[in-house]
């Protein structure tokens, strides 16, 4: 687990593309993730490793950083566990987690907090007993691979995954880790990723992973308080007195003002990307 606020914004670049890394590091991202996996061709997988780690002894400032592995099974994942072990990544993430055990296992090896990738149907049954495990840190929805291995039609929305993505939220709220959204694969439709993140949001998600920079700005709005959630958070705060009474047409007890002081907190975190001078 972790008592980190988590990153509203977890923007995935492959580990082969150098000019991608060194951008990254003016990025107004909250997570970094260099993806050692399905962004990488497999002649690259090798030299993409060397990157990662060269990158990561560099550093990413304020920003937290993080190495995808190759996925358990894989030829690369062996080579993986010990290239990111012993680097200074902030946290590691698991493709295609499906049992608490063989996370335990990789945990262990890697000795560093690990985000879990929720992408099969086995891996969402599991997904509380995963996010139960010591070290991990968080759950991340992937949502691609889902839709594939549920068999959804092309055209499908996330309407037909809602029981899974709200079984991956319960999951992370029950193990008290991160719980991040999946990708938004169309580029050009700011409208659609904006939705798709106020959906995010509403499910209870803590933030979205992402994969272009011209996603993060629409991203981290979507995933902060507004402003008038910040101003009626303070409101709610000072008109406690405790106990269950009326506040604005609405009855307010104690979890209500826990609440809101967690939203204020959330508002205040200087990890977030308003605050790298972007």
């Amino acid at each position: 687990m972790t008592a980190r606020l988590a990153p509203r914004t977890a923007l995935f670049l492959p580990a082969s593309n150098p000019r991608a890394i060194e951008k990254a590091r003016g990025l107004p991202a909250d997570l970094v993730i260099l993806d050692l996996e399905d962004a990488v061709k497999d002649a690259d997988k090798a030299e993409a490793r060397l990157a990662a780690v060269a990158a990561m002894a560099e550093g990413f400032g304020p920003r937290l950083a993080a190495i995808r592995l190759n996925g358990i099974g894989s030829g690369e994942h062996p080579r993986d566990l010990a290239a990111v072990a012993s680097s200074a990544a902030d946290f590691a993430v698991l493709p295609k987690a499906e049992g608490a055990d063989e996370v335990a296992r990789v945990a262990g090896v890697l000795g560093k907090p690990l985000l879990a990738m929720i992408e099969t149907p086995l891996g969402v049954l599991a997904a509380a007993a995963i996010a139960a495990v010591p070290g991990v840190a968080g759950l991340i929805a992937g949502t691609n691979d889902l839709a594939a291995a549920l068999r959804l039609p092309p055209s499908s929305g996330r309407a037909q995954m809602s029981v899974a993505l709200q079984t991956i939220v319960l999951a992370a709220r029950a193990g008290g880790v991160w719980a991040l959204d999946g990708v938004f694969n169309r580029l050009d439709d700011a409208e659609g990723l904006a939705a798709e993140c106020r959906e995010g949001r509403a499910l209870g998600f803590d933030g979205k992973s992402l994969i272009h920079p011209g996603q993060l700005a629409i991203a981290a709005r979507a995933f902060g308080p507004s402003e008038a959630e910040i101003a009626d958070a303070r409101a709610l705060i000072a008109a406690a007195t405790g106990g269950a009474e009326r506040y604005e047409g609405r009855m307010i007890e104690a979890m209500h003002v826990d609440q809101a002081r967690a939203l204020l907190e959330r508002a205040a975190d200087r990890t977030t990307t308003e605050h790298f001078g972007a």
